[in-house]
């Protein structure tokens, strides 16, 4: 096991301040504290601070279950953990003044207001006299540390990841700690439920939605090595295919620490390629962690980001503003079989594959004209993957307005793309059950087969399409045209 410096001692009683980092393996706050002395893993619910990006519904249900499932797996080595809500440098303080703590440790976050948050704890404190150390546990490389020949962040993809391509090799994950030596006394702690976590409803949506999923450092990495012994080997094509098992599914781990990206770098970079289609494969996924990082690496230079494009242009583009509209695309509603099939499939599993993942955002911000912040706060409140660095990136690419943008004039057809990448029909049938009488590739235009029953203005349940798509796609362009000029 590697250390980040010398300056460790022994009996050392240290507070372990847990956030998106839900494991024992290569989790650098916890086992640098283990081998110092006794430790208290920490967990505190302040939800103001994360100001206007307070985890969203779908993410509260995947830590509710998180934080048991860590808890559990702490009490196995015989370490308590204890949970607290309220003010971060309240809660700690407290817990400094009940415990006799004389250090605090964590691993780093990035969003503009957890930093601050961060920043904000580490001035108190320091204050108090208590010694502060953070760690860079859930990233590959911090966003700092890579930058232009002229010193400046990137603002393009390749050029980014072939820099950090070029530099030092990630560190290597930690071990988790052979034995840990919790405190005496264990100050008084919520349990997880007390956080109130779970929506209150009588839907059991979350209830639903869980049952896609199994929570918890042991499920990252059962579901990794799956993914490493058989999925991988084929995902240079088979990612595109949303009606196949073709991706990782990490998303949701990465998202709450439950598994680190440096140890899912460490294990592909281990695998032998069968072939160069393997290797091939294998450099595709090592690219998307890297778009990861380069996510997280705009984020930190241009926090201003979450609400406003970074192409200062699209501030004067001429959005339209019909919640109606926008509430037959949350509905899954659209009369396009690959839109409704992705957004029904993000109410049932707080999930959408990725390609679809652009399909329907394409569809929101060109054939609708909604502003892509609506959509972001709406994928933020139902993803359990909703992640701000990814988030951001990704609807500021489909609209147009972000960093290595796609050009306007890209505007995804909804049934090319369904009939591309889903040509079986069977992603689109397995959301959609209304359409499941149509067979392979006609599920993508069902308005084609004289089936009126399917029709919501013929009496039968699915709708006639909000739009004509070429007609939205030359209204999107013309919009386009009026900020250029």
């Amino acid at each position: 096991m590697h250390q980040f410096g010398s300056m460790m001692s022994t009996n050392r009683k240290t507070i372990i301040w847990i956030r998106n980092d839900l494991r024992l393996q290569d989790n650098p706050a916890l086992a640098t504290a283990a081998e110092a002395g006794e430790i208290l893993p920490v967990y505190i619910w302040d939800i103001d601070s994360h100001g206007a990006w307070a985890p969203g519904a779908a993410s509260r249900v995947w830590l509710h279950h998180g934080l048991h499932t860590f808890r559990k797996a702490l009490a196995k080595a015989n370490v308590p953990f204890v949970v607290r809500d309220g003010d971060s440098v309240q809660e700690l303080r407290k817990l400094i003044a009940e415990t006799g703590a004389d250090r605090v440790v964590w691993n780093r976050r990035y969003e503009p207001a957890l930093r601050a948050t961060d920043e904000r704890v580490k001035k108190a404190l320091a204050e108090d006299g208590v010694e502060v150390q953070d760690f860079p546990g859930n990233l590959l490389f911090e966003p700092w540390t890579v930058e232009t020949r002229a010193g400046d962040p990137y603002k393009v993809f390749t050029p980014f990841w072939r820099t950090c391509l070029n530099g030092e090799e990630p560190l290597p994950p930690f071990t988790a700690p052979a034995t840990m030596q919790a405190f005496a006394d264990v100050p008084e702690s919520l349990t997880v439920d007390d956080l109130d976590l779970l929506p209150h409803g009588e839907d059991d949506w979350d209830r639903s939605l869980i049952r896609h999923w199994e929570v918890g450092e042991r499920a990252a990495w059962d579901r990794f090595q799956e993914f490493l012994d058989d999925a991988v080997a084929e995902y240079d094509e088979d990612r595109d295919l949303p009606g196949i098992d073709g991706t990782s599914l990490m998303s949701p781990y990465l998202q709450f620490g439950e598994i680190s990206v440096r140890r899912m770098w460490s294990a592909v970079r281990a695998l032998s390629p069968k072939s160069d289609y393997h290797q091939k494969s294998i450099d595709r996924y090592l690219a998307e962690l890297g778009w990861r990082e380069f996510a997280h690496h705009l984020l930190y230079h241009f926090p201003e980001t979450t609400d406003q494009p970074l192409r200062k242009e699209f501030e004067d583009f001429p959005w339209s503003n019909d919640l109606v509209e926008l509430e037959h695309w949350q509905q899954g509603k659209t009369g396009y079989p690959i839109v409704d099939a992705g957004m029904r499939q993000l109410w049932r599993e707080g999930w959408m594959h990725n390609r679809v993942r652009m399909i329907v955002a394409s569809f929101l911000t060109k054939d609708l004209l909604i502003p892509w912040q609506m959509g972001a706060r709406w994928f933020w409140d139902t993803l359990v993957d909703a992640n701000l660095a990814n988030n951001t990136l990704g609807w500021q690419w489909t609209a147009g307005c972000g960093a290595d943008a796609a050009p306007y004039f890209r505007i995804f057809n909804p049934v090319t793309q369904g009939q591309r990448y889903d040509p079986d029909g069977s992603y689109v049938r397995e959301y959609v059950p209304e359409l499941k009488e149509l067979e392979g590739v006609e599920v993508h235009e069902p308005w084609l087969r004289i089936v009126p029953e399917l029709y919501v203005n013929g009496n039968g349940q699915y709708p006639d399409p909000m739009v004509e798509h070429s007609l939205a796609r030359n209204r999107a362009l013309m919009a386009y045209d009026r900020i250029k000029k």
